[in-house]
């Protein structure tokens, strides 16, 4: 059974991983191509490390985001949790759905820290 974590801004995929309002936590049979139970839960206050302790915690194997910053990746990576960046699919179902079918689209990683402000309206 596989826990993936998807960011998101109002049931939508969130396109910076640490400024979502909550995450879909789905867990699905990798083999059967199934998905179980969803879980959405919000996360603690956006810190430096805190997000990806968490998901660690939370038994989370696999992390689909929009965008993601350096150390956010590294942290879930030392974690031993796959990181799939560059998730354009707003619906966390279709990103689950396409991620176990393998057909996930993924293309550049969103996150620039640089930018005013991080827009997450989607």
């Amino acid at each position: 059974m596989l826990k993936i974590a998807i960011p998101l801004a109002n049931r939508q995929l969130c396109m910076h991983f640490g400024h979502c309002q909550e995450f879909a936590v789905v867990e699905a049979d990798e083999n059967a191509g199934t998905i179980g139970k969803i879980e959405y839960l919000t996360p603690p206050p956006h810190e430096p490390g805190v997000i990806p302790k968490w998901i660690a915690g939370l038994g989370v194997t696999v992390v689909i985001s929009g965008g993601m910053g350096e150390m956010a990746r590294r942290m879930l990576a030392d974690q031993g949790i796959q990181v799939l960046p560059g998730a354009s699919e707003p619906s966390p179902e279709k990103l689950v759905r396409d991620f176990l079918k393998g057909d996930l689209a993924l293309g550049d990683n969103v996150c620039d820290h640089s930018a005013e402000g991080h827009d997450c309206s989607r």
